[in-house]
């Protein structure tokens, strides 16, 4: 890479880092960037996988606060993530490129209306809810992360959303709180991906790096940003990313 296709993997990896923390999509800001500097489609998506782990990691730590009571639900959520994103990276190095490309977009709108009826559904699934259930959801909640996880591991844009949105429905929680545990189930998939990536594909070791290094900066800056925002203002952060995404994905 020259010195300007340097400079601009980093900056998008400072970019992917923020808007991952807040949540999620930054994969759509990297990757045609990647993909722009002459690296393949494949490698860049390794890449990727690898460089955005510290960006996840500086967000779980930017929300630790939100995160200090929520071992147990991390711990059940994340193995369920931690499966699927094996899976799914197992089906990047087995499958055609552009397998997932015609339900990628349906899944996010899917999550975007999610999001925005979501205090409906909430209510509703709380008022359902036997007394003294389990407070970290159903079993339809764990089946719907572990395939999130897939669809993480495989490729990952707006695998925040996704989450977000089956957590904001089936958890009778604060968003800031989902929003915390949302970073760390996706911090959980990008690291065991990339782990699998390390010993079965090609790694641009250049361009990881500098997303590295962007995505850490961007985590912490995200982390500040998002804990601030309210419920209302967080929800359209997701829906206007979300539909951003959509756009790249069906224009590309």
């Amino acid at each position: 890479m020259t010195l300007w296709e340097s400079i601009a993997v980093l900056v998008a990896g400072v970019g992917a880092g923020m808007i991952n923390v807040i949540v999620g999509s930054g994969t759509l800001i990297t990757f045609p960037v990647l993909l722009a500097v002459g690296i393949p489609p494949v490698t860049a998506n390794v890449s990727n996988s690898f460089g955005l782990v510290p960006g996840s990691l500086s967000g779980v730590i930017g929300y630790r606060r939100e995160l200090a009571d929520q071992g147990r639900r991390v711990l059940r959520m994340g193995t369920a993530s931690l499966l699927g994103g094996l899976l799914g990276a197992l089906l990047l190095t087995k499958l055609p490129s552009g397998a997932f490309d015609a339900i990628v977009p349906v899944l996010i709108l899917l999550a975007l209306v999610l999001v925005v009826i979501q205090p409906r559904v909430a209510k509703a699934v709380a008022a359902r809810r036997r007394p003294g259930g389990d407070p970290d959801g159903s079993p339809v909640l764990l089946v719907g992360v572990f395939l999130t996880g897939i669809y993480g591991g495989y490729f990952g844009a707006a695998q925040g959303v996704l989450l977000m949105a089956l957590m904001g429905m089936l958890l009778q929680e604060d968003l800031q709180r989902i929003n915390a545990v949302k970073n760390a189930l996706a911090m959980i998939v990008n690291a065991v991906a990339a782990l699998f990536f390390l010993f079965t594909s090609t790694v641009n070791w250049a361009a990881a790096g500098l997303i590295a290094a962007g995505s850490l900066v961007g985590g912490l800056l995200g982390a500040k940003v998002g804990r601030r925002l309210p419920p209302t203002a967080l929800r359209v952060v997701i829906v206007v990313v979300g539909l951003v995404a959509v756009t790249k994905l069906l224009l590309s």
